[in-house]
């Protein structure tokens, strides 16, 4: 899709963040996250903000991740003859002119490797996501191709960016080695002595626009939990123009990551950068309201400008994806938790709402635009509620919400959450929007009318549209399926066939196939529920027991919550959902989040019965062990298990032979356990009061 804004959102977020937040600091945020073989470090200060890898074993690999441009370097050598393992000495910033005399930004890390030699493989230089590509055995286009220019003891590969613009270098100069081949030989990283390991110098730039860093002092409220790497990680993440989803794979704007992301951390923020967050989704919405849900910057625009023929005046001009369904229904709910929930949001209501967009439009005729949108989109349903008038994903599309993968869905084209939960919770917020009347003098008289109906829609979506999902086994049928299943993984059946109940089970499934049939996939997105809506009841604890039951009659493992469990569908299905799936029958750091903050909100409501609340209470205390026992894989984006002596043992995703791809060290959502503390009696909880407060 073309662009329709072009990507300015400092400008527009000027006034909004006190200047002290990003003035120059002599201190530089720093950390490492050690996860199996890959030694993650981050460096950010000034214009300065990377990302390092150094990954060990057989297939060694350094690569450098730049939040600005979403760019980066990175280098792949040929399989080692016996693992290696790099160690990291230090990092420190680098800022040097280009050859044409633009700065380059970037770090020089002072590493050793113990291997006396490593061949080549190739050097990938330009956007994260033509690395992401080549990582996943993806050619990058030929254009971005660099040649390396050979020292005795030095190899640099460095470009302008296509468009002309300042480029990427990355270098390795060898400290006690030598460099030898080129010309057409294999490139090899020879050291001085046979036996000796080799000291790597490597440095690496990036040319791309730098982002303004939100500091400490301008991110958290004095309600952020302590935990130190999820502070580090949420601040190397955030900045003025935008939130980064994650890195290093997705350093750069993501809708659905932002709008949940802030629902979850509103506590722990300060107001500015919820307002931040909230102007980045604002600024990206297209003409309809839709939100963005990624952008290409930075030098995938020109490759993407290029080979779409719509090269401008701009050949490095944003271009927009607006493929997904749930980001859309998403910040209606999440900005009325911050403007009308909030005593904070609700003073700052008219001034944030009268600011502009780089394109001068009011944010507030911006989400105006929105919650018309979410209330066209749902009248079909409300009409007639038939499964077939329920919001399916875009035609030619695999993938609408945040089960992104190719099967995360299982084929399904109706998702559950998107349907049963936030579409219902938008049109409950538009409600209260149009009953505040906050929006008045925004939203014209067309826009006014869709508001004014959002309450009568929303009755009907609440009512009609969850049953549609339910799915029911009786009680032999789900334990020869559970007992199957577990033969089939080694896993000890027992715990899991002592929880189905002589009731049988019954969930929602994973989502409807285009017929409206369901996809009997057990799933988290019951946290949903919990987060943004008010569920009965009885269909509470059913959502919260199936979820919490023994994997895999349910998803509860000691690794963690898995966020998908197969066991009820067919053998087709079941490998589509394995633990080397990216959506499969792993655990997403963030989902284990979602239902404990659900858990929390629920357990606020007074219209609940004490045996709810004591389900309740004894389910938040099942996940919160879990959560506490994984604390180590906390902001890292999903992890993956082994089954060893009876016990699930969390296992790092993307270092394993089949893993679907790999895990990101510092996730944006997984940092949201900064505003859900653990419950009173809990033993993070514990530790969590006696922990030394952060430094300011």
């Amino acid at each position: 899709m073309k662009p329709w804004l072009h990507l300015s959102c400092a400008l527009a977020l000027l006034a909004s963040v006190p200047s002290a937040a990003v003035a120059d600091d002599a201190t530089p945020l720093q950390f490492r996250i050690e996860e199996g073989r890959t030694l993650n470090a981050f460096y950010r200060k000034d214009a300065v903000a990377a990302h390092l890898l150094l990954s060990s074993g057989e297939r060694p690999r350094v690569l450098v991740a730049f939040p600005a441009g979403n760019s980066g370097v990175g280098l792949w050598f040929e399989d080692a003859a016996a693992p290696v393992r790099w160690d990291l000495r230090e990092v420190h910033g680098s800022q040097r002119p280009d050859r044409s005399g633009r700065p380059l930004h970037g770090i020089v890390a002072e590493t050793s490797v113990d291997a006396s030699r490593l061949v080549v493989r190739d050097a990938v230089l330009g956007s994260v996501r033509v690395l992401r590509d080549f990582q996943l055995g993806v050619a990058y286009p030929a254009e971005v191709a660099t040649r390396p220019r050979l020292g005795a003891r030095r190899v640099q590969w460095s470009r302008p960016r296509l468009d002309g613009g300042p480029g990427y270098e990355l270098s390795l100069e060898l400290l006690d080695g030598h460099v030898s081949g080129g010309g057409g030989a294999p490139l090899v990283l020879n050291a001085d002595r046979e036996g000796a390991p080799l000291r790597i110098r490597i440095t690496a730039l990036t040319g791309e626009q730098p982002l303004v860093p939100l500091r400490a002092d301008a991110l958290f409220s004095t309600a952020a939990g302590s935990d130190q790497r999820s502070r580090e990680v949420l601040e190397f993440l955030s900045y003025r123009e935008k939130f980064l989803a994650g890195s290093w794979r997705f350093d750069t704007y993501f809708g659905r990551d932002t709008l949940m992301s802030l629902r979850l951390l509103m506590p722990a923020l300060q107001p500015a950068a919820i307002e931040a967050g909230l102007a980045s989704v604002l600024e990206r919405l297209d003409p309809n309201g839709e939100v963005a849900h990624e952008e290409d910057i930075g030098e995938l625009a020109v490759l993407r400008h290029r080979k779409e023929g719509t090269i401008g005046d701009d050949p490095a001009a944003p271009i927009y994806d607006y493929k997904m369904i749930d980001d859309d229904l998403m910040l209606a709910p999440v900005a009325a938790a911050w403007l009308l929930d909030t005593p904070e949001g609700h003073a700052r209501a008219s001034a944030f709402l009268v600011r502009k967009t780089t394109a001068g439009e009011p944010l507030g005729a911006a989400l105006a635009r929105n919650l018309a949108f979410v209330v066209g989109m749902t009248q079909p349903f409300a009409r007639e509620p038939a499964a077939r008038n329920l919001v399916a994903l875009k035609p030619g599309h695999k993938v609408g919400q945040w089960r992104d993968s190719e099967t995360g869905l299982g084929g399904g084209r109706i998702p559950y959450d998107v349907n049963a939960v936030f579409v219902p919770a938008a049109l409950e917020a538009i409600a209260r929007f149009n009953d505040a009347q906050i929006l008045q003098g925004h939203a014209n008289a067309e826009q006014q009318r869709a508001l004014a109906a959002a309450r009568e829609l929303a009755e009907i979506w609440s009512t009609q549209a969850p049953p549609l999902f339910l799915f029911n086994v009786d009680a032999g049928t789900a334990r020869a399926a559970v007992a199957r299943y577990a033969r089939t993984k080694g896993i000890d059946p027992a715990p899991a066939l002592a929880s189905v109940p002589e009731t049988g089970l019954r969930f929602p499934a994973l989502a409807l196939d285009a017929d409206g049939r369901p996809i009997p996939v057990l799933h988290s997105d019951g946290g949903f529920a919990l987060m943004f809506r008010n569920p009965q009841p009885q269909e509470l604890d059913a959502l919260v027991e199936a979820m919490l039951r023994p994997f895999p009659a349910g998803l509860m493992t000691d690794a963690g919550l898995l966020v998908a469990n197969p066991a009820y569908a067919n053998s087709g299905l079941g490998a589509e959902f394995g633990r080397t799936a990216y959506h499969g029958t792993v655990v997403w750091s963030w989902q284990q989040a979602l239902l404990a903050a659900g858990l929390a909100r629920q357990l606020q409501r007074n219209d609940l019965p004490d045996t709810t609340r004591t389900h309740l209470r004894d389910a938040q205390r099942r996940l919160w062990q879990a959560i506490d026992a994984t604390g180590t894989m906390r902001t890292s984006e999903l992890w993956s298990w082994a089954y060893e002596d009876g016990r699930y043992r969390a296992v790092p995703f993307g270092q394993s032979s089949g893993d679907a791809d790999e895990s990101n060290a510092a996730q944006l959502w997984s940092t949201v356990y900064l505003a859900i503390p653990p419950p009173a009696d809990s033993d993070a909880e514990v530790r969590r009061t006696e922990a030394p407060a952060p430094s300011p």
